[in-house]
């Protein structure tokens, strides 16, 4: 695995329970994602992709194996730490959301920055101009229940996006969303990684992974295929 990967995931193998009931939701799974890469990963359901987002995030931990981001080992941070570098350096797009229902949209998106310790007046200047990129400026002050949910599904990507990420998760990113609306989330992950965010995407789309520079095939919670692309970012956004 390179020094230089945003994500590495090591030999990861995940098992809930025990025994004979015990379940193997990746085994000897592997994954790198470099600065300015976009990989989609694709599967049956029950595959793993959910299972090596949420390693990926921090939000579950290996049972074996390593998972690292911009080289911190996740497994060895104490919570407090791990909290940090999920705040600071990994944006997440989940399939419900996840908007505080008592906060505006620009509230949301600000929320991962000021909990980072970001003047409420920054915060809230940086949020205006992610949602701005997907079109949601006049939206700013309106609570998630007066929205859409495509609406909300753009609010959550904005939040993902917000300041400067270096790892960006996204599970089912346009799966509320129409074509065209859709086509502007993923212009908008192409142009983060071609700012050197690195992003990894699960879809079930062919289309949608075809704006990816890999994808990778996951069945029975392990790597059937990895399947590179030799364009780059900047020839992708521009043949979209």
């Amino acid at each position: 695995m390179s020094q230089h990967a945003a994500l590495s995931v090591i030999d990861v193998d995940r098992i809930h329970g025990r025994g004979n009931s015990a379940v193997h939701a990746v085994r000897g799974l592997s994954i790198e994602v470099r600065p300015g890469e976009l990989v989609a990963v694709m599967g049956p359901s029950g595959s793993g992709k959910s299972t090596l987002l949420n390693l990926a995030g921090g939000l579950d931990t290996a049972t074996a194996g390593q998972v690292l981001v911009d080289g911190v080992e996740l497994g060895e941070l104490a919570p407090r730490d791990l909290a940090r570098l999920r705040r600071r350096k990994v944006g997440y797009v989940f399939q419900d959301f996840n908007l505080v229902p008592g906060l505006t949209a620009a509230e949301n998106v600000a929320l991962p920055l000021e909990l980072d310790g970001a003047k409420a007046r920054v915060a809230r200047r940086q949020a205006v101009a992610a949602l701005a990129d997907l079109g949601l400026d006049d939206l700013a002050d309106r609570l998630p229940q007066d929205m859409s949910g495509g609406q909300q599904q753009r609010v959550a990507i904005a939040r993902a996006v917000v300041g400067e990420r270096s790892l960006i998760l996204a599970d089912e990113p346009t799966g509320a969303l129409d074509s065209e609306t859709g086509e502007q989330v993923l212009r908008l992950l192409r142009e983060r990684c071609a700012l050197g965010v690195a992003a990894l995407m699960v879809t079930h789309d062919a289309g949608h992974a075809s704006w990816a520079n890999r994808v990778v095939f996951l069945r029975d919670g392990a790597v059937v295929d990895d399947t590179g692309r030799s364009a780059e970012p900047e020839s992708l956004l521009a043949g979209a």
